[in-house]
């Protein structure tokens, strides 16, 4: 009888979005001419909260996919989302020289993204936010970029443990914090 954890497993793995972000041709030169050889970079999400990255090379382009996503199931990162649409706050994320910008968006905003950047989004299952990414737009230091970013969220639930607060406190203060900027905007 199967154990009821690896079944678990099993469901989690099938419920998986893969999205292929980008795949490269890379050519050896030998004597006897060249030798063609396929890198991928493959995202893969759960849609509720889970995303990671993986880059595979092989000599045929359906291996080097297999071997991306399977990485990419292993680095997996868990990203709190604020009412499971959007993020919990303003993050910068920088790798190499790709840098990120990701802010968190009302109700019915989107997804404000750019290619790679909107990969992760859509396997991540935010539904609304804007982003803008500087310098380097090279898919591979775009992607790491961006989970540079979402690797420093923090929900209210985390800095309110940290602070040895309540939760409640932490949101009040941001939302006083809101009120108080938009009255400074107002007043100009």
């Amino acid at each position: 009888m199967a154990d009821p954890q690896f079944k678990n497993e099993e469901t989690s793995e099938n419920e998986l979005h893969e999205k292929l972000v980008a795949v490269n041709r890379v050519a050896k030169v030998v004597k006897g001419g060249r030798r063609f050889g396929f890198a991928a970079l493959v995202v893969v999400g759960d849609g509720r909260g889970r995303v990671g990255s993986g880059h595979g090379k092989a000599k045929e382009v359906p291996e080097a996919i297999r071997k991306a996503t399977d990485q990419a199931k292993r680095n997996m990162i868990r990203v709190p989302l604020r009412e499971g649409r959007t993020l919990h706050h303003d993050v910068n994320g920088r790798y190499g020289a790709g840098r990120v910008t990701l802010r968190s968006a009302p109700t019915g905003t989107g997804v404000i993204a750019g290619g790679p950047m909107r990969a992760i989004f859509d396997c991540l299952g935010i539904q609304d936010v804007v982003t803008k990414a500087i310098g380097s737009n090279n898919p591979y230091n775009m992607v790491k970029a961006t989970l540079d970013a979402l690797q420093k969220i923090q929900s209210p639930r985390q800095i309110a443990a940290r602070r040895g607060k309540k939760v409640s406190d932490i949101v009040a203060a941001r939302e006083t914090a809101r009120g108080e900027k938009q009255a400074d905007g107002a007043e100009e």
